[in-house]
């Protein structure tokens, strides 16, 4: 049996010159789209990211 990683399918509206030169630069790298799209995603993002919920006090 092979050691599949789950996917989830998404939908994002970028401009179309970061898209096409996205798709151009996954050509000469030689990998897929998405592999670009998630190597880019890693670098961004922290480690770990903590949400904290601000509550605003009334009156």
């Amino acid at each position: 049996m092979t050691n599949q990683i789950k996917k989830q399918r998404i939908t994002l509206f970028i401009d179309p010159s970061i898209a096409k030169q996205a798709k151009a630069q996954s050509v000469v790298e030689e990998i897929t789209l998405t592999s670009l799209v998630e190597q880019a995603l890693v670098k961004y993002l922290p480690e770990k990211t903590i949400i904290k919920k601000i509550i605003k006090k009334l009156g």
